[in-house]
């Protein structure tokens, strides 16, 4: 089967692929180079699978906040805040 000009069976085409670990390593060195190398680590996060369940998570720690505990919280944030 023929996709333009480049057959499937084509060897030209597998020699110029690189293994795994060597695209992962050329992908992480341009990312590094573009964005840094924090940039580059905060990007790859991105695409990690998250763990647990943060609904339940969330809804354990915040189940004895109330309302007035969080209004509390954002006039003493806005107190504390520069400008």
């Amino acid at each position: 089967m023929q996709y333009g000009v480049i057959s499937m069976c084509d060897t030209r085409l597998t020699s110029m692929m690189y293994n795994f670990g060597e695209l992962r390593q050329k992908g992480i060195d341009a990312l590094t180079e573009a964005l840094g190398p924090v940039g580059m680590a905060y990007f790859l996060r991105q695409f990690e699978p998250g763990r647990g369940d943060y609904t339940a998570e969330r809804e354990a720690l915040l189940a004895d906040v109330t309302m007035e505990d969080f209004e509390a919280y954002v006039k003493q944030c806005r107190k504390e805040a520069p400008g």
